[in-house]
């Protein structure tokens, strides 16, 4: 394994029996070198106990690092933690703990929110999990707030994810925050998926009756996003369908967990993104090209989406033609 001290170092803590889904969530969107793409991060896997590693998929995996590996991560991933009634080990704890101290970011993947807890590292704050886990969370640790709905939330040092496929969501996600919209979208292209997923893990719960679906949105987003430069309204959408506004709210709750307004918000504000990072538009024309009418709209809802503003984000990712931009990393001692 290659180590790059100026990479943003991701290490992955395995344990048996390891969910090799879970794993790869990671692993490839942190540890696969692209054609045409700045690499930015190393990524390693390690173990409380180096040497083999049983999985849930049938076969043995052999890991050769320690919990001294977590030593030199930026990022720390607890890619599930099954049993999820089985603590985790005083060194465990202690690596976790240790890491978060010194400044690495720590992210759980599914069931992996059980090892987290158990180190103290989401009392009082925000978590998530897989669905069908949400309840025994909540009566195990009751000084954490639990999010049923959601996919993943983020906290900046420490963050969790919903369901294993939620994992790509989440590590997506972190990709965007270090490396910008255009990295990701990048990353998303040659692993064919959305580089963003709207809606919450409700969506796949067991409903206790027929869904109602009046056949797919996918033609309707189609259509929207062509269109993200125009007016569009909810009640155009609507009408583009030829069905109320109720009605295509809930087939936007039904399909996508979210509201057609603030799927749409969501679509602008990506938008704006990679006209930021791609070109020196100023912010009004950038506005205008999304849909966002002005640049004080623009600023508002870049503020209230991602905590920054147009100007600071384009300073931290606009690539200048000629180098790739600077890799952020996580802060050391």
């Amino acid at each position: 394994m290659r180590y790059f001290s100026d990479m943003h170092q991701v290490v992955a803590l395995v344990r048996p029996p390891q969910s090799t889904f879970e794993l790869a969530c990671a692993a490839q969107v942190f540890g696969v070198e692209r054609s045409g793409l700045h690499t930015r991060y190393g990524f390693s896997v390690c173990s409380e106990r180096p040497g083999v590693v049983g999985t849930l998929a049938g076969y043995d995996m052999l890991v050769a690092d320690g919990l001294d590996a977590l030593d030199r991560a930026d990022t720390v991933v607890i890619p599930g933690w099954l049993p999820t009634g089985d603590p985790p080990s005083d060194a465990v704890v202690q690596g976790l703990r240790e890491a978060h101290s010194r400044g690495a970011r720590v992210v759980s993947i599914c069931s992996g929110a059980f090892a987290l807890a158990h180190a103290g590292l989401l009392d009082g704050r925000r978590a998530t999990t897989h669905w069908a886990q949400v309840d025994d969370f909540a009566a195990r640790f009751p000084n954490i707030q639990v999010e049923p709905d959601v996919l993943y939330v983020d906290h900046g040092d420490v963050a969790t994810s919903a369901g294993a496929g939620a994992g790509f969501d989440l590590c997506m996600h972190l990709v965007r925050a270090d490396q910008g919209a255009r990295y990701a979208a990048h990353i998303a292209r040659t692993m064919v998926m959305p580089p963003h997923r709207e809606g919450g893990q409700a969506q796949y719960f067991a409903s206790p009756g027929p869904a109602q679906i009046d056949g797919t949105l996918a033609p309707l987003l189609e259509w929207i996003i062509k269109r993200l430069g125009d007016p569009v309204t909810i009640d155009d959408i609507a009408a583009h369908v030829g069905v109320s506004g109720r009605t295509l709210a809930r087939r936007f709750a039904e399909q996508l967990g979210t509201s057609p307004g603030q799927w749409l918000l969501a679509q602008r504000i990506t938008a704006a993104r990679d006209v930021l990072e791609s070109s020196d538009l100023p912010l009004d024309a950038v506005a205008r090209r999304v849909g966002l009418s002005s640049a004080t709209n623009l600023r508002r809802r870049f503020l209230d989406a991602l905590g920054t503003t147009p100007g600071a984000y384009r300073r931290t990712f606009r690539a200048e033609p000629s180098e790739p931009p600077t890799v952020p990393t996580r802060a050391r001692p």
